[in-house]
């Protein structure tokens, strides 16, 4: 039972770094993207990047048992949900020392 709380916890730890890592990288692509010479490729590579990433991690990590990869779906969210409040939280910083 323990082991099983365990191996949920990593899951979870694990869903929230890649979430972390995918939505990072895509709030670092859109900042960087419209700047660079090459702007759709630069979005089309980081969106393959993001994704296998993501879908390679959630299949090494759930396996076969629908717990972890629950487990591993509810940490993604919550590090979409911690990055979106970071993001946010930066830009309305930003306008407050435009002012």
């Amino acid at each position: 039972m323990m082991n099983d709380i365990l191996i949920l916890a990593l899951a979870w730890l694990a869903g929230a770094g890649l979430g972390g890592v995918f939505f990072a990288g895509l709030w670092w692509t859109i900042r960087n993207g419209l700047n660079c010479k090459h702007p759709a490729l630069l979005f089309l590579g980081s969106w393959l990047l993001r994704s296998t990433l993501v879908v390679a991690g959630f299949y090494l990590v759930g396996g076969s048992q629908w717990q972890r990869w629950l487990s591993c779906l509810v940490g993604f969210i919550m590090a979409r949900l911690l990055v979106s409040h970071l993001t946010n939280t930066s830009k309305s910083q930003q306008v407050k020392h435009a002012s």
